[in-house]
């Protein structure tokens, strides 16, 4: 079988100590099948403000030609969280990455849904789209782990997003994240399973966890959940790896003893 891992960060706010950081825990890593290594949300660089990451953007070649080395090096497959990557007017989209274990990137999201929020902690007003591009495509990709469909934190709570993910034939998603605590610890595990649950698919979500040196404090909790909705894995406030083999049988035998998606009599405005 097919093994995922994700792997939770506490990312700085420099790209090569980020790198630096990702290095070392691929080395680490024993690699005997097919696998696919998950980052979270803003794992290459965790900025104090939007221009910082307006900035670094500019330099997102760079930091992708490393990683397709990393990924031909080590031969896995590599979620890349998002990254900061050059927009117009002065702005930039949240892009994540799917490297094949040949360095060839397969697959390019841009984060649809931008978290404009009112939070109580520290940081209080987040306000993504003041610098932030919104994506606008849905994108499922093949891939030896079955259909990808990628989303991205803030985009968790648009069920319709996945639901149109699903029938786009999504198997696996993704939700590379940086929750705040505040909104981790209400709904960041009921909202993943809610998702795995409703369409049948595997959840893996690895995310930033623990407190950065910009000030911010991230919830934690990378989770692998099952097309049941079982919490196959979770990392808590740890920052070691989390792993799971993909069962495509299980998966196939609960889509078909519930068939929701034939049942379903509503169709996505999407599609």
């Amino acid at each position: 079988m097919a093994k995922v891992i994700a792997l939770p960060m506490c990312s700085a706010q420099t790209a090569e100590v980020n790198l630096a950081y990702l290095r070392r825990q691929l080395a680490l890593l024993v690699i005997e099948e097919e696998t696919l290594v998950c980052l979270p949300e803003s794992w290459l660089a965790f900025c104090e403000s939007a221009q910082q990451a307006w900035e670094g953007a500019h330099h997102s070649e760079q930091y992708l030609t490393e990683l397709s080395a990393l990924c031909r090096q080590y031969g896995i497959w590599l979620a890349a969280g998002t990254i900061a990557t050059l927009g117009v007017d002065e702005k930039y989209l949240a892009a994540s990455y799917l490297f094949n274990s040949c360095g060839e990137i397969v697959a390019r999201y841009n984060k649809i849904h931008l978290f404009d929020a009112n939070i109580s902690d520290k940081t209080k007003q987040y306000r993504e789209s003041e610098r932030t591009l919104p994506g606008q495509e849905i994108v499922v990709a093949d891939s030896p782990f079955g259909k990808i469909g990628f989303s991205v934190c803030y985009d968790l709570r648009f069920a319709s997003l996945y639901q149109a993910m699903r029938v786009l034939g999504a198997e696996l998603f993704l939700v590379p994240s940086a929750f705040t605590c505040a909104t981790g610890a209400a709904h960041w595990q009921p909202l993943l399973q809610a998702r795995a649950i409703e369409n049948q698919c595997y959840v893996v979500a690895a995310a930033q966890s623990g407190n950065h040196e910009n000030g911010r404090e991230t919830y934690g909790h990378s989770l692998i959940v099952s097309p049941w909705g079982e919490i196959l894995a979770d990392t808590k406030t740890s920052l070691e790896p989390i792993s799971q083999k993909i069962d495509r049988a299980l998966l196939d035998s609960i889509r078909r003893n519930m068939p929701v998606m034939d049942h379903n009599r509503f169709k996505s405005e999407f599609l």
